[in-house]
């Protein structure tokens, strides 16, 4: 796990990244009834005519932040359902599992956003429009990284990443959605295995 006194030594910054690619995983993995995006879990929190119009009626304020809160937590538990398959699912860092006190640090993050009562867009530099139509290409396009394709391996339960971990937690998130591609019917959970619980 985490030591937490690393997880308070995390930039803000930092913690949005980590965030930022969350966020946007989430968002494009919905998929239900009439939303159409990737399907991996069935919701549609964050669409203007499903979820989100319930948020924005319930929280004028911070209804978007709350959205994508929400379908952030379908994404956590998701990825945790197929995490704990694995042989040992806390040695492993995949996009929605950091160790506790990273964890803890991002859903506190969220909280001090969501104080500000600015637009998710006025707080994150995200790399795609979280609104209107969802586009698969330009979805891949965003996550692919400039001359690096990501390296892993296919395990029973996710592709197990096998380049280098990099120590940069902002381009580490970047890799992790990187190697969702290519795009799959079912969310592929992409991981790097860890040697030792503290080497997040």
């Amino acid at each position: 796990m985490e030591p937490l006194t690393k997880a308070k030594s995390l930039s803000e910054s930092v913690l949005d990244d980590i965030l930022t690619w969350q966020f946007l995983v989430a968002w494009a993995g919905e998929g239900n009834g009439e939303l159409q995006r990737l399907g991996w879990w069935r919701t549609d929190l964050t669409d203007e005519l499903g979820g989100g119009d319930f948020f924005r009626r319930l929280l004028p304020k911070t209804g978007q932040w709350a959205a994508l809160e929400a379908v952030r937590q379908a994404a956590i538990e998701h990825d945790q359902k197929i995490r704990q398959r694995l042989s040992q699912p806390d040695l492993v860092n995949t996009l929605f599992f950091w160790g506790f006190a990273v964890d803890e640090a991002l859903a506190d993050r969220i909280a001090v956003h969501k104080r500000s009562e600015e637009l998710p867009s006025e707080r994150l530099t995200l790399p795609l429009r979280l609104e209107g139509d969802f586009v698969q290409t330009d979805l891949e396009n965003t996550l692919k990284i400039a001359g690096q394709a990501a390296a892993y391996k296919i395990v029973p339960d996710g592709r197990e990443l096998t380049g280098e971990m990099s120590i940069a937690y902002g381009l580490r998130a970047h890799s992790l959605a990187a190697a969702l591609l290519p795009l799959s019917d079912r969310y592929p959970m992409p991981f790097y295995r860890l040697e030792a619980p503290n080497v997040i």
